[in-house]
């Protein structure tokens, strides 16, 4: 496990589009993901003891703040030859287990991570409704094995903020997690192991 923190993309970033398969088997892009006041992609996967940490608060935000206009879509990026718990069926079964309420995808390209210069799971993009990135960062400061309660404080508090018409917040910390397993030769220049 490499503890990786997010690459801190820079605030004002118009939200690269995407189509990918979901759970359910249709595709999604981002404008079916996207709420009418905001929207929430996140990089996540299976394995990820970071993301297996904060898993039923992800749930909890999809079913708190999807019927308030904001919309949520979970991507999973990992090279499922070396990771084969992040495989598509194992996506499947976990989103069930979770109850996640919103779109959990496939990204067998990597593409998708690359545009978003994502670089660990779990790894958190807030955007507003022109598609401008007001949030990048971590959920909250609890960690595996930290003691400190997982509350979703720092992406709650961008998305409250966002939702009362106020300006980003201004402390944003990187998120920290387990790097995206890319596939051997795909490594994105702005990573680094």
């Amino acid at each position: 496990m490499v503890r990786t923190p997010s690459t801190m993309l820079p605030l004002g970033t118009v939200a690269p589009d995407f189509e990918l398969p979901n759970v359910d088997g249709r595709m999604v892009d981002y404008a079916a993901a996207a709420g009418p006041k905001g929207t929430v992609v996140m990089f996540i996967c299976n394995h990820c003891p970071f993301v297996k940490h904060v898993a039923d608060e992800l749930a909890r935000l999809g079913h708190e703040y999807l019927p308030r206009g904001i919309g949520l879509a979970a991507i999973s990026s990992n090279d499922v030859a070396t990771h084969p718990a992040d495989s598509p069926e194992q996506m499947v079964a976990e989103a069930d287990e979770r109850g996640y309420p919103f779109p959990y995808l496939y990204d067998e390209t990597q593409e998708v991570a690359k545009t978003y210069h994502a670089a660990c799971t779990p790894d958190f993009y807030l955007f507003d409704a022109d598609r401008k990135l007001v949030y990048r960062g971590q959920l909250d400061p609890s960690r595996p094995g930290s003691g400190v309660p997982v509350t979703g404080r720092d992406l709650r508090g961008a998305i409250e903020a966002l939702l009362a018409g106020k300006p980003p917040l201004v402390e944003q910390v990187p998120s920290l997690g387990c790097n995206i397993k890319w596939k051997p030769g795909n490594e994105p220049g702005y990573f680094t192991p």
